[in-house]
């Protein structure tokens, strides 16, 4: 069984007070880490920002406002359209502020990409190899 899973999705990025533009979200998952789902996002061939995000609070925002912190995620529906709306604050700027963006994906386009996670490792299933991960920072990995 295939322990890795892809996909690459069509989001539209805000950046600030601009409009929404088109870029490429790939999304990865990986069962030697499976808790995490990694988000790429590219335009040009050029990658704009990673950010790696828990996989129960990316399930979680297709059903409810979720985040605190950096990233904040919520269902939004526009029309008819359902989308997943993910807020990312990055490093400080110069002016005192913080980078800002904002993503809106189709939401059921992040949901198909979980239930192919979830047949790789089912919620609730998950392990972490604690003696893997103490020897990999003892080792200095």
């Amino acid at each position: 069984m295939n322990s890795f899973v892809h996909k690459t999705l069509v989001v539209q990025l805000q950046a600030g007070d601009t409009e929404r533009f088109s870029v490429l979200a790939h999304l990865s998952y990986d069962a030697a880490d499976p808790f995490a789902v990694t988000v790429v996002f590219s335009h040009d061939g050029r990658v704009l920002a990673r950010w790696q995000l828990d996989r129960e609070m990316l399930a979680e925002a297709l059903r409810r406002p979720v985040g605190v912190g950096d990233v904040r995620m919520r269902p939004q529906a526009r029309g008819m359209w359902q989308e997943l709306r993910m807020e990312f604050l990055g490093d400080a700027r110069a002016d005192g502020g913080r980078h800002h963006a904002v993503v809106f994906g189709w939401a059921p386009g992040f949901a198909a990409f979980l239930r192919e996670t979830y047949e790789v490792v089912q919620p609730g299933r998950e392990e972490v190899h604690v003696d893997d991960f103490l020897a990999g920072v003892l080792a200095g990995g």
